[in-house]
Order: structure tokens, then sequence, then C-alpha cells
């Protein structure tokens, strides 16, 4: 089969170009290894709960054990079906700081700075209180108000404003510090993710998608990337590209499959019998993610969703509410509420962020507490800390050694711990007193720096946002140029969370759909 261009992953980034490169003229084949995006759960936005670690949705990836969290793996979701991680995630559009793409432009990446990204990051927008300076509307992805209040969460604001952080009601104009609810990825109640937004509503003549289509290699003819190799049903195909090969499989799987192509650190082929196509140290490094420390607190006379979903007749009520409002708590993203501050005076932008809801469980997937609760998750927004991903064995379906290194470095173990001191501080505002607030994590039995840093590594755990292990650099050890395209290699581009040099300042679904929009417009400017 041969095609002008072949995207490899139906995810946040591949749905994207598939739409724009195929309504260009281009016949573009799209390769997803899960399955299409029918599952009901997907589209229920309380269905992350049974999307993530469930092997329908998920590739089921675990981290190595980790010394910085006490010899913990822990869960490494990341989706495997149409859409990708935005049939799973959070579906919170936050687009991170000007500032972060300032760095990337100032980090030699001409094109990358702020005012060159917002337009993409408006293109594909459908903001719900329409256009603006910073704001697109009539785009593919919707962006809603959520569809529940916690009188709880109100007072959360109140203290978080108490404690020196103010109110806003925007996290995307650039300067997101402040407090107040997040805006969602949603429509009337129904998860948005980009196989809805952006496949269904592609118009190309010449587009086409293959689910259940597992990837197994690139191939080359010395250094041109010529097509791939991929399995379904059984069945071992080839398809040909006459123009680019582009990997969209996320910060996991783009390095994974280039390394058992014979594309990354020749140790680490040599090791695993692959022949060395493209000796590159580089490609499965970088590895960034945010950390969460996940802090909780009992409470006493607060309406939570520890108490409302408590009996049957709860759960019955919450899913009337559903089915004849497309309103409450079947509508929640993991969080509701969210908070941009600094952990210290002396940081030029906000570094951290919080993730509050008016719940608790001992991990993701546990049942509720049977007590009213409240957790307000914080993460690190730019650590220092760096990690790998490595191939295991040549077998394209062994998951791959994925290492994030978490709180490595002294720096971030200094953040958590300044990260728990302001959660504290905010918990013991005047506007959450009523509730009587008992610390139940990490508990106050940790009280010192190095006991906070002990308790950092105890509840940690990712919140799902890998980037940077396919990075774009001006230096000539970055595997990818500025546009995006493999040093050393012709006919191949990498597009998705993987090509970020440093991670964005927040959640990093948005900035991976705004690179695939400029990606699209790149690849197009090449090629027409």
């Amino acid at each position: 089969m041969d095609w002008d261009f072949i995207i490899v992953g139906a995810g946040s980034a591949g749905c994207v170009l598939a739409k724009r490169l195929s309504e260009a003229g281009f016949r573009t084949l799209i390769l997803e290894a899960g399955a299409r995006d029918s599952y009901h759960w997907v589209h229920i936005p309380m269905g992350y709960l049974y999307c993530i670690g469930n092997p329908r949705t998920d590739w089921m990836y675990r981290t190595a054990e980790e010394p910085g969290l006490g010899g913990r793996s822990v869960l490494y979701p990341r989706g495997k079906i149409l859409g990708g991680c935005s049939s799973i995630n959070g579906m919170l559009y936050l687009r991170g700081q000007a500032a972060d793409y300032d760095d990337w432009r100032q980090m030699g990446l001409p094109g990358w700075g702020w005012d060159d990204v917002l337009p993409y990051f408006r293109k594909s927008e459908d903001y719900v209180d329409g256009p603006s300076e910073t704001h697109g509307a009539g785009g593919e992805w919707r962006v809603e108000n959520q569809r529940l209040h916690w009188d709880l969460l109100d007072d959360w604001i109140a203290a978080a404003e108490a404690a020196g952080i103010p109110r806003t009601d925007d996290f995307n104009t650039g300067d997101n510090e402040g407090v107040g609810y997040f805006r969602v990825n949603q429509r009337n109640g129904w998860r948005m993710n980009t196989a809805k937004a952006f496949l269904r509503t592609a118009s190309g003549p010449d587009l086409r998608v293959e689910t259940q289509a597992h990837t197994t290699r690139l191939i080359t003819r010395g250094r041109q990337v010529t097509g791939v190799e991929y399995r379904r049903n059984g069945q071992t195909h080839i398809a040909h590209a006459r123009r680019e090969v582009i990997l969209s499989a996320g910060a996991v799987n783009s390095p994974q499959l280039l390394q058992l192509s014979g594309i990354g650190p020749a140790d680490l082929l040599r090791r695993h019998g692959i022949e060395v196509i493209h000796d590159q140290p580089e490609i499965g490094g970088n590895l960034q993610d945010h950390l969460q420390l996940r802090c909780s607190w009992r409470l006493t006379g607060a309406k939570t969703l520890n108490t409302l979903a408590a009996s049957l007749w709860g759960k019955m009520a919450i899913g009337m509410d559903y089915a004849l409002r497309r309103r409450g708590p079947m509508t929640m993203a993991p969080s509701q509420l969210g908070a941009f501050t600094r952990s210290r005076p002396e940081v030029a932008t906000p570094d951290l962020e919080y993730h509050v809801q008016p719940l608790s469980l001992d991990a993701f997937g546990q049942p509720l507490h049977d007590y009213p609760a409240i957790t307000a998750s914080v993460c690190h927004l730019r650590p220092e800390s760096r990690g790998r991903v490595e191939i295991v064995s040549p077998d394209p379906v062994a998951p791959p050694r994925i290492a994030p290194n978490y709180l490595s470095t002294e720096g971030d173990r200094r953040t958590a711990v300044a990260a728990i001191r302001t959660t504290r501080r905010i918990m013991q505002q005047p506007a959450m007193a009523h509730y009587d607030p008992q610390e139940v994590k990490p508990g106050t039995a940790y009280d010192t720096d190095e006991e906070l840093a002990e308790a950092a590594g105890a509840i940690g755990t990712t919140i799902f946002h890998p980037v940077g292990t396919v990075r774009m650099g001006s230096d000539d050890a970055a595997p990818l140029d500025h546009r995006l395209r493999m040093r050393g290699l012709e006919g191949l581009r990498v597009v998705d969370a993987s090509v970020m040099p440093r991670i964005t300042s927040g959640n990093t679904n948005a900035p991976t759909i705004m690179i695939a929009e400029k990606a699209a417009d790149m690849i197009l400017g090449d090629h027409r």
C-alpha cells in the first residue's frame, strides 16, 4: 500500500494531523494499536475511572521501581484507543504559561514562542465564552464550563485567597497564576476526545484509519524512512510513504518504536540484537513528568463525593441526574478546582499546580473513604529530574522500561517540601475551619524538611504528563530540529508530547494538540 503520509498513533496529535493532511488532498494512513472508541465509558466523563487500568483502553504500563518513591513502582496510564490519552485523561484544558514557550524560543527554536503558538491554540478551539484575543471559537476542540458545584470547593477558593493566591477565571491567557475552576473538554456533559473532534469531522476522501494495527518497526532504505511494518488480525502488513512517516505514538511509544527500528542509543540497540540504523543517544532520554503529591484531610459536616456516593440511593441519584440532565458527579473531571502558585517568592512564574477534589481514597481505582474528605493534590510544574524510556527486548509487544527518576534532585525535593507546607497553610485558613480538617496524608507526624521530603516519596505518583523523550533542539545532540524532523534521517518526523524540550507548566494535552496544529502547517508548507 502506498500513501503520501503514514501517521503512527491516532491519539491527541495523530487525529489532528490526519484531518489536516487528508483535507489538504494527501493520501493519509493513520495506524492505531488500540480499538475504536466505542466503549461507552470513554464518552461519560467519569468513565476515566473504568478506562485507566483497563487493558481495553490503556497500555497498562508501570514505572520501574523508583528510588525517589521509596522503591515503589507506580501505574503509568497511556491511552490505547482511538483518541489516545484524550479518551482516558482528565479532560482539563490547560495551555501552560507564555514563559514556557518563550523559553523554547530562547533555546534556539524559532517559531515556538508564545506569540507564535497562540494562533495554533486558537485555531482548533471552540471556547464556551466565544472568541477573544486569547481564545478561539468554532474550531473542533470544545472547551466548556463544568456542570456541577460543591460549596466545599468555594470555601477552598476563599482559603487559597487568604493564603495569598489571587482568584482567576481563566488559566489560559499566558499567566496562569491564581485559583479557580478548571474548564474541560466536554460537550453538553459528554467527553470530547480527538477522535470525535478531528477524525470524525475529517472530509478528505483519501483518509484511511486502521485500528488494532500495532506498528512494529519503521522501514528504511539507507538514510531514508520509507514506510512501516505493522500487525493486524495476526497478519503482518507493509505500508509505504511517498512523502513522510510521522510518529505520533506518544512520549513512551514513539521512542520505543524508534529504538525497535534501530534508531536510538547504539549500545542499547546492540544489547538487544537490533541493527543500528541511526545512533542517536538521546532518544528515550529527557523524560519529564509532573509528580503529584496527594494531600488529603478528613472533614466534618461537608458534602463530598465520599458521602454522596456512600449509599445505593446516593449512587442512583447521581445516575439519574446524569441520565436526565447530563449534570452532577458523573460529569466530573478528576479535578474540578485548580490553583497555580509559587513555591517560594523568588520563583519567576508559578511552579506549583493544585488539583482539588471533594473526595479521598487510598489510591487511584480504590474505593472512596467512608467519611467526608478533600484531596488537594499538588505537583511541581518544572521538575529538574530527568528519566528514560528504553526497550527491554526486541519484541515489539514487550513493555519498555519507564524510569522517570522522580525526586532525584535536591531542588525537586526542596520544592516538594514547600508544596506540602503551602497546602497545609491553605487548609489552616479560617474559610476551612468550620470543617475541622484533620490531616490524613501525609499526616502530622511528618514535620521537618527531612520528614516531608520522605513523605513526598511515600505519597507521590504520576499525574500522567510524560514528555520530552524525542526532544527538538537547536543543538546537534537533539534528535529533532525545530521543524520536528529527525536529524540524520530523511522522511521521518515526530509530532507528539515527546518533542517538548522542557515540560509545560500545566497539563499537557492542549499543548500536544497545539504542537500537531503547528506541525501540520509545517508539513504542508514543505510538501505543497
